[in-house]
């Protein structure tokens, strides 16, 4: 049963419309991204004045009217982060791939109540299609209409197909589990932004690896969207992810379990 009202849902979906109207007058416009790790040769980390609006839109429409709720946001910080909802934002998850013209970015909105998070929406307004989930059921509606989420489960994971972050190959420990991960499963794809977290929760797709540095607004959402189409996210350790700087999604439990053991057993 979900723990939050048809109110709040109905809210985290205007927010969504609302911040893709902002983000799609800049997609595949040319635009130029400012980097937010400048200071440090070598690294690049891209923001855009897509993402700064989007983010200044959701806010807005926060204040408005649930002046009440606080807000977490990648790119303006925290606001009332203690207070009993808060609202954790990423307003373009994948920047690099919208840089690209490439449509697997979305945005990311997930709602706590007292710490945890209990909602978690996916909008790609690009492609027309939008997930979310409250841990208990997931939904997703796009151009083929509305319909339940569910991931693709039991599954083996000598028959898993797995995407990882690129960010992997960038650690040597990390690459040398991943690449034992690899040897275990069907199919071990690299390049994964958010788009395909929502691909598992629809049944595509049965182990997401995000790596690279990850903060709550990179996880909050695709723990109830997950949860809510039958699957499973924590740390790489096994841990809760919420705070982690890293994640493994699995669709099945099992599954999820064994490559976890993989993944420590290669360390």
């Amino acid at each position: 049963m979900s723990v939050i009202g048809a109110d709040l849902v109905e809210f985290a979906h205007r927010l969504a419309d609302a911040s893709g109207r902002a983000i799609l007058q800049h997609y595949r416009s040319g635009l130029v991204a400012d980097n937010k790790r400048a200071a440090t040769p070598g690294d690049f980390d891209p923001v855009t004045a897509a993402d700064r609006e989007a983010e200044q839109v959701i806010r807005a429409l926060l204040h408005e009217v649930h002046p009440e709720h606080g807000i977490i946001g990648e790119e303006f910080g925290s606001d009332r982060a203690d207070a009993d909802y808060v609202w954790v934002i990423d307003p373009i998850d994948g920047t690099r791939s919208f840089m690209a013209g490439q449509p697997v970015w979305g945005t990311l909105i997930a709602l706590l109540r007292n710490s945890r998070p209990v909602f978690g929406m996916l909008d790609q307004p690009f492609l027309g299609e939008r997930f979310w989930g409250d841990g208990a059921s997931a939904t997703m509606t796009g151009p083929q209409g509305r319909r339940t989420l569910a991931t693709r489960r039991p599954v083996q994971l000598a028959d898993a197909v797995v995407w990882v972050s690129s960010a992997v190959w960038r650690d040597p420990a990390m690459a040398v589990r991943v690449t034992a991960l690899g040897k275990a499963v069907r199919m071990l794809q690299t390049g994964a932004d958010c788009y395909t977290v929502a691909m598992l929760a629809e049944g595509h797709v049965d182990i997401v690896i995000g790596f690279g540095g990850f903060e709550i607004y990179d996880i909050a959402a695709h723990i109830p969207l997950v949860a809510g189409a039958g699957g499973i996210v924590t740390a790489l350790d096994g841990a809760d992810a919420l705070h982690a700087d890293a994640m493994i999604a699995g669709g099945d439990a099992e599954c999820h379990a064994a490559a976890l053991a993989v993944l420590a057993g290669a360390t």
